[in-house]
């Protein structure tokens, strides 16, 4: 099972602001290309389901997940129900900061390819880091650094004409 980790500060934002834009997951596919579509399914009040559709090498990854709502500890809790993932959970956190906000995305995810995993979840788990962090900063308008990741922030700053399309990278 791979780890991702992400990090956004956004100064000048609340961490009740921050909360109720992160949790736009159908808001998605407007803000990175690597998204190719998200289809949210109202459940009860702090609960749904999504289909998420996104570029990956030469094809699309696709799953649903459950995703539960924490609005008093400002987190959102998320599991694949089903699809392309053998396993794939995590957390969003979001925590007042000394600028603003502090968005905390954490995730584990397994491709159930044992004889692969040393080739794909590496790629994924770029992808994944990239995709979240330009999310977040791109649901705030372009407000927003990466935070305890160099590699990341430096990846994450570069001009869009300068990002490759996922389904264009080799590997």
């Amino acid at each position: 099972m791979r780890s991702v980790h992400v990090a956004v500060e956004l100064p000048g934002i609340s961490p009740v602001a921050g909360y109720e834009q992160v949790k736009q997951f159908a808001r998605y596919p407007e803000l990175v290309p690597v998204v190719r579509a998200v289809t949210v399914h109202q459940g009860g009040a702090d609960e749904e389901t999504s289909d998420w559709e996104v570029y990956f090498r030469n094809g699309i990854l696709r799953w649903t997940e459950s995703d539960r709502f924490d609005p008093v500890d400002l987190a959102i809790t998320f599991t694949q129900l089903d699809g392309d993932f053998e396993a794939f959970q995590g957390q969003w956190r979001i925590s007042s900061s000394a600028a603003g906000c502090l968005v905390d995305f954490q995730a584990e995810f397994d491709f159930g390819i044992p004889s692969l995993a040393g080739i794909l979840e590496p790629v994924a788990e770029r992808v994944i880091k990239e995709t979240i962090a330009r999310v977040v900063i791109g649901l705030f308008g372009g407000a927003g650094r990466v935070v305890g990741d160099e590699a990341l922030a430096h990846a994450v700053a570069l001009a869009p004409a300068d990002i490759q399309p996922a389904g264009a990278q080799a590997v």
